[in-house]
């Protein structure tokens, strides 16, 4: 493992002598255009493991993506190589047709302390909720960024991360109604709380997000990259392209159906993802929107 192959992955060439704000952000950038959050050994007949070195071989050489307890673990890592001062948090996803947060800690974050200022990096959320640019850690201050208006608000030790989104135009009307549009303008992403967490807090979560039948990605095959303007979604049978601002205060929602022989041919072509196993798409109603 090493952060020049890493690099090559996501095609950053920028600096690694400075751990500042400009360069976490730019090494950021280039991990979400690069590596997708992504679901797809569940339904492959993969085993999704969360030792660093199957991580590595997944995500660098085999051109895959992941989850985020695979993707922030993984960017954990090269930001600690890199010298800059990080830790792991967990938060717990809100679920909008539930109108609740979870109450299973699914959800893995990295803390990073820049010159006494702590941000957020968050490279495993996917859709329009993953946000471009680290987050600075402070309650009440509307963080404006490509996809939105990103905010945390603090109360009684706990944080919470929401997104306030632009309105959307979608061109095939009849996805207009689709369960997966997120339907509120401003969104609650997920809660947490400052305690450090490793990667073993999350090992009986892994197992039982890949394996349970009441979990989101038991029901829906996933896979999202974010582009230079906006995003791209494969969920089930579902591609959406989505352009941010693409007039103003206004974002592009595109949809179209795909066929099964269909399906691996756009994983390869809009999300580079070669599969070595068969897919079977799924795609249960409900719990989730982009």
């Amino acid at each position: 493992m090493n952060l020049e192959e890493y690099f090559a992955r996501t095609g950053y060439k920028g600096s690694t002598e400075k751990q500042d704000l400009e360069t976490l952000t730019d090494i950021f950038q280039h991990h979400i255009r690069a590596v997708p959050f992504e679901n797809l050994s569940i339904h492959c007949g993969e085993k999704i493991t969360l030792e660093l070195e199957h991580v590595y071989n997944k995500i660098v050489r085999r051109k895959r993506g992941g989850w985020c307890m695979e993707n922030n673990q993984l960017l954990g890592w090269v930001l600690r190589g890199l010298g800059y001062e990080t830790s792991f948090l967990g938060a717990y996803v809100f679920n909008p047709h539930q109108n609740a947060y979870a109450t299973l800690m699914t959800h893995l974050v990295v803390k990073v302390v820049i010159d006494g200022k702590a941000y957020v990096v968050d490279g495993g959320f996917g859709v329009s909720y993953q946000m471009w640019q680290p987050m600075e850690l402070v309650s009440g201050k509307e963080q404006p960024q490509a996809p939105g208006v990103f905010r945390f608000t603090e109360k009684n030790g706990v944080w919470y991360l929401e997104k306030m989104r632009r309105k959307q135009y979608i061109p095939n009307q009849s996805f207009s109604n689709s369960d997966l549009l997120e339907k509120k303008e401003c969104r609650k992403v997920y809660m947490f709380s400052l305690e450090p967490r490793t990667v073993e807090d999350f090992s009986f979560q892994c197992t039982y997000l890949q394996t349970s039948p009441d979990s989101l990605f038991t029901k829906k095959s996933i896979c999202t990259l974010q582009t230079t303007d906006g995003f791209r979604a494969l969920i089930g049978w579902t591609l959406t392209e989505t352009t941010y601002n693409y007039k103003e205060n206004m974002d592009l929602v595109e949809f179209v159906t795909l066929e099964d022989e269909e399906v691996e041919k756009t994983l390869k072509e809009k999300f580079n993802i070669t599969l070595e196993r068969k897919l079977v798409p799924i795609n249960v109603k409900g719990s989730y929107t982009i």
